[in-house]
């Protein structure tokens, strides 16, 4: 009886609508490249370039130099090299392969290699994490590797739809497994919180089919969708059997998954070296239990404003409101020790300019304008909206917040309209690595 509850209630919650007409015999079938998936894939391994400590670590323009002129590829070999070594993987969750997964290695190792090197880097980062998360709920370890194709490990990614984070959580999702979201604070893009919330909402999952390969369906479009397919194809319980009853985007989304677990493994055979990541090995946190601007902290202690933001990448403007509950800050092992040596001047450090209710910080100077500053030796660009464009992705792929778009083009909210010119001040380094040229701005 609990379990039917839990399926009801789940059930509820995640409804909407899908079509398809025929099966899938994976064996026979020519199974079409999805190119949606695809491009998002693309678009999130293109993204991850724009993090701090990715520019830190990697000469930019070496990472998508050669991407096409890899010599290692699918084409020389049979698809029962493939198989053979998909089955030499020991994992819980079944990994067959067919064309589509083939396709998707072929993204994975091949026309974005070179990001994806990146990507396998920052695993020596985020697994662990994942790892004993998962562990704790007694879940497989493979689903480690969600996160690769639902935002290629960038804590910061948006999608079109507005899902974020590592897990990429929508709104309603992240708020109904006790993510807190706010305007200071979105725990979707917190590595910790939102993989605790991922592992309820699989766990939640299972529950309802018992079957891991469904679950991953069913993460990607919702127990709803499943549901429908199931239906639809006569109450088949099989991914690949209702392959073509599932919304288009989630097809691709399992081979997706058996691609990127190919890829992590075999690796070395692809000629795929996984970039080092210059993130502070080890990290530990300090509670907050008032106001504090990343800012204060960086500059006290001397600590690079932007690392403490991929450090702690929940703070959407930089502040911990820890005066409300008290909130946790990621520090380098190294800095934690002077924080609590100096950690009154840190709070007292402008506190009067940063916490002013008739003040507003610019990202690059203190000052008593209510618009953000134009960088120094920032290109700038006029950008025009296409559909599907939303502030986030703008704002992530030209490596400048969504408050900076706003206050560069006097917006008053999140809408933009499809045709609109909006003026960004491209960092010169994104700028460059984008082949985008211009005047650069002077502060005085």
């Amino acid at each position: 009886m609990k379990h039917f509850y839990l399926t009801a209630t789940l059930l509820l919650l995640f409804t909407t609508a899908t079509f398809a007409q025929d099966t899938l015999n994976p064996d026979t079938d020519i199974i079409p490249e999805d190119t949606l998936l695809i491009q998002y894939i693309n678009g999130n391994l293109d993204s991850l370039l724009n993090l701090w400590y990715v520019q830190q670590t990697v000469d930019s323009n070496s990472l998508v130099a050669n991407i096409e002129d890899d010599s290692v590829g699918l084409t020389g070999y049979p698809d029962s090299f493939y198989i053979k070594r998909l089955q030499s993987i020991n994992s819980l969750i079944e990994l067959p392969f067919n064309s589509i997964v083939r396709n998707y290695i072929n993204v994975y190792t091949q026309k974005k290699k070179s990001q994806v090197e990146v990507m396998l880097g920052l695993t020596d980062y985020y697994f662990p994490i994942f790892e004993e998360i998962l562990d704790k709920y007694q879940l497989p370890q493979e689903l480690r590797f969600l996160p690769v194709i639902e935002s290629a490990l960038n804590p910061k990614a948006v999608s079109r739809a507005g899902a974020t984070g590592l897990w990429q959580f929508m709104y309603g999702t992240g708020r109904r497994y006790n993510l807190t979201v706010n305007s200071y604070v979105d725990e979707r893009r917190d590595p910790i919180a939102s993989t605790h919330a991922a592992a309820r909402f699989l766990r939640d999952l299972y529950a309802i089919y018992g079957d891991w390969t469904l679950v991953i369906a069913a993460y990607n479009c919702g127990p709803g969708n499943v549901n429908k397919a199931i239906r639809r194809s006569g109450g088949k319980r099989n991914y690949w059997d209702i392959y073509y009853y599932l919304p288009r985007e989630t097809r691709g989304y399992v081979p997706a998954f058996i691609a990127a677990s190919y890829t992590y493994y075999f690796s070395h055979e692809h000629n795929l070296v996984p970039q080092p990541i210059n993130i502070p090995p080890t990290t530990d946190t300090i509670v907050i239990n008032d106001m504090l601007h990343l800012q204060q902290v960086s500059e006290v202690l001397d600590i690079p404003l932007d690392m403490l933001r991929d450090l702690n990448p929940q703070y959407k403007l930089d502040v911990i409101p820890g005066k409300f509950k008290p909130y946790a800050l990621r520090l380098p092992l190294d800095g934690v020790g002077p924080f609590i040596d100096r950690e009154k001047d840190i709070y007292a450090y402008k506190d009067s300019l940063f916490f002013n209710p008739r003040v507003t910080i610019s990202p690059n100077k203190y000052t008593s304008s209510s618009q953000y500053d134009i960088p120094s030796g920032s290109i700038r660009y006029v950008y025009r909206v296409k559909e599907g464009d939303v502030l986030g992705i703008i704002a992530e792929k030209y490596g400048v917040s969504v408050g900076q778009l706003r206050s560069w083009n006097n917006l008053r909210g999140n809408i933009i309209r499809i045709g609109q010119r909006l003026v960004i001040y491209i960092p010169e380094r994104t700028a460059n690595k984008m082949g985008i040229s211009g005047d650069k701005s002077q502060t005085s």
